[in-house]
């Protein structure tokens, strides 16, 4: 099938809201993986994810997902894809288990699979003691947990993550994390917006970063990294300050050359290699500071 080759195609996709244009003629082409789209606030993350997933229609240009077009296969590309929005969908009139049976049977699973997998999802996600609770006695993060479980439950063959982890504790981020690892292993794409860079680091295959209506930076996390230059060889004094800082293109053969340097010139010197953080990309691409 087509979506094999291409996961995302867009061609010159723009989006406005009155006089305030937010996607301005993007051109994109992602292959099957995950995915993290970063930028900062107001930039258009939320709206280029709902136009993939169906709930918004751009104002021009073309968009394709698993290789269907998102406006004319709309009913068709909406069973084969999952979204956790920014904010909890879940029915607080239901139970934690049942939300997920239901949208486990939703997505086909047969009551025994789609009871299997809710109940190992609620204990991946601390929320085994609350399963038969009605979701309105659950607090928000409570909510937010269940709200990704249920995304989560069957495995379509992509899911939006619209700054999911938002909200949750650092244990329930990394369950995240590895669910999202788990699924990509069983042939899961993910397309993900975050304000943790360290998320995009550790998860993305390729970032891509939007500002200004434009994507203005699409590459792995090193190939980002190096936009803002090579690795840093740092110079302590005794006391573990860093004295000086020695730039590097990171090769190598760079790196041994300017360290064999050093322990011939000054041989009792402490030192450390340090490498571009996606913080100093963002800020370099963006101008401003990540959330």
């Amino acid at each position: 099938m087509r979506y094999a080759e291409a996961l995302i195609e867009l061609d010159g996709l723009t989006k406005g809201f009155g006089k305030h244009e937010v996607l301005k003629g993007l051109d994109l082409r992602l292959p099957p993986g995950i995915h993290a789209l970063l930028g900062p606030n107001g930039a258009g993350k939320t709206t280029l994810v709902n136009i993939l997933s169906t709930l918004t229609s751009a104002d021009s240009g073309a968009a394709r997902v698993l290789g269907l077009d998102v406006r004319r296969d709309r009913k068709h590309l909406q069973r084969l894809i999952s979204l956790t929005g920014q904010y909890a969908a879940v029915d607080p009139r239901l139970s934690g288990t049942e939300n997920l049976l239901m949208m486990g049977r939703l997505f086909g699973l047969t009551r025994r699979d789609a009871a299997a997998r809710a109940a190992d999802l609620l204990d991946r996600f601390e929320l085994a003691g609350a399963a038969g609770k009605l979701v309105s006695t659950y607090s928000g993060g409570m909510r937010r947990k269940l709200d990704i479980a249920a995304s989560l439950i069957a495995q379509p063959k992509l899911i939006f993550l619209d700054e999911p982890t938002t909200g949750l504790d650092t244990r329930s981020r990394q369950a995240l994390w590895n669910e999202i690892t788990a699924l990509a292993a069983a042939g899961t794409s993910i397309f993900l917006t975050t304000q943790y860079l360290e998320e995009a680091d550790v998860l993305a295959d390729r970032i891509l970063v939007l500002n200004g209506g434009h994507i203005v930076a699409d590459g792995t996390a090193s190939q980002l990294k190096e936009h803002v230059g090579g690795s840093t060889i740092q110079l302590h004094d005794e006391h573990g300050r860093v004295t000086e800082e020695i730039p590097t293109h990171g090769s190598a053969a760079d790196l041994s050359r300017r360290l064999t340097a050093l322990a011939a010139e000054r041989p009792g010197v402490q030192v450390t290699v340090r490498k571009p953080t996606l913080d100093e990309v963002f800020l370099k691409l963006t101008g401003k500071k990540a959330a």
